[in-house]
């Protein structure tokens, strides 16, 4: 059976792996990568889908403003297992991270991704023309879903974060964890 449940810092090693599964090392390169560099995903929207203990899938939010004084949310990554796909672990992913959203009061969430998948969940690239990310992305992935609706109305500008990047023993471990892809360092 499979349960969705808030992520808890022992995770974070399959989660990790997860993702370097699922996107592999280009994951690092994404525009959307420099959005989430450093800092703290959104407080209650950090979830993970286990089976039997394993971590089969997960999906996190992210502060970010879509333009000028706009607050929104950044969805990403959604991965789920290889092994574990085609049974609706994704869609109950992203169902109750857009319900926990729209609980805490969001307006807007934004994300980078395919149209006909996300398109299901209310996402389009309909506001999303007059925006960019701070690199590299087919702006016609660059999709929103309004939770607030007009809440992206006349939306335009940089997409940035929203949030300061973490400092001291927290960047080291991000950076850690990017160099040796999720392992965790052993001790004695």
């Amino acid at each position: 059976m499979v349960t969705i449940r808030q992520e808890r810092r022992g995770d974070i090693p399959a989660r990790e792996a997860l993702l370097n599964d699922a996107f592999g090392e280009t994951r690092f390169a994404k525009a959307s990568e420099r959005l989430r560099e450093g800092r703290r995903p959104a407080d209650g929207i950090s979830l993970v889908a286990t089976e039997h203990g394993r971590v089969v899938g997960t999906v996190r939010l992210w502060h970010v403003t879509a333009g000028r004084g706009r607050h929104a949310l950044l969805l990403g990554p959604l991965a789920v297992a290889a092994d574990a796909r085609k049974r609706g672990i994704g869609t109950a992913l992203m169902q109750r991270a857009l319900r926990l959203a729209r609980t805490q009061g969001h307006a807007a969430v934004l994300l980078v991704g395919d149209a006909p998948y996300y398109g299901r969940f209310g996402f389009s690239a309909e506001k999303t023309g007059a925006l960019w990310l701070p690199g590299p992305c087919d702006r016609h992935r660059l999709l929103a879903c309004e939770l607030a609706p007009g809440s992206l109305d006349g939306a335009s500008g940089l997409v940035a974060a929203s949030r300061p990047p973490q400092s001291g023993l927290s960047k080291l471990v991000t950076r850690f964890g990017r160099r040796h892809r999720g392992r965790v360092p052993q001790t004695a």
